[in-house]
């Protein structure tokens, strides 16, 4: 995976761009990365609901919950299915309306300064291998492209919306995340 910097896309990626985004405030840029879960119907996954969502064309009448959310305008710059498929929503250059309101290290309104990936999932249900994996690539994509950006500023969603939210959930496994992240980053050497 790359990005390209001139558009903010990310490369060989399915990109199903939202109307749900803006410019950032003029000298912000991304530093930091957010984890969200995502799935609906709640509990369920597959199915176009989630791009349908991020487009504001998700129907109110196919589902009892989407009721409550068809009117929303949320976005997210990325997000991973269950297989691992990657799509990408919003340019990295803009923002996304991943994470409402929200704070990191005494800094509000992260939507200014974060790009927001979402993880189709509960909090409730392990997440997949292939997700851990297409995570690991994208943020490796991501720290190359922007150097604002580290690996030690991954958080979820649950981080800077406590009370509020708890997405990725218990069920996300950091330690494994962050394995995944270290090998893709930094892979083993083969002997010669």
């Amino acid at each position: 995976m790359q990005v390209d910097i001139d558009t903010g896309w990310m490369r060989d990626i399915r990109h199903v761009p939202s109307p749900n985004c803006d410019s950032r405030p003029a000298g912000m840029h991304a530093e930091l990365i957010v984890v969200h879960g995502i799935s609906l119907p709640p509990g369920e996954f597959g199915g176009p609901w989630i791009d349908l969502l991020f487009t504001n064309q998700l129907p109110g009448e196919a589902h009892p919950y989407f009721a409550q959310i068809a009117g929303m305008r949320v976005s997210s710059h990325l997000a991973i299915r269950r297989d691992g498929a990657v799509t990408q929503y919003v340019s990295f250059a803009d923002r996304a309306w991943h994470a409402g309101v929200s704070s990191y290290a005494g800094r509000t309104a992260c939507n200014d300064f974060s790009i927001g990936i979402e993880l189709e999932g509960t909090d409730t249900l392990p997440y997949e291998p292939a997700q851990y994996r297409a995570l690991a690539q994208c943020i490796t994509a991501l720290l190359a492209a922007y150097p604002r950006l580290s690996a030690e500023r991954l958080v979820g969603h649950s981080d800077i919306a406590p009370g509020r939210k708890t997405d990725p959930g218990p069920s996300f496994d950091w330690a494994f995340a962050q394995r995944l992240l270290g090998e893709t980053l930094n892979p083993p050497r083969l002997p010669a």
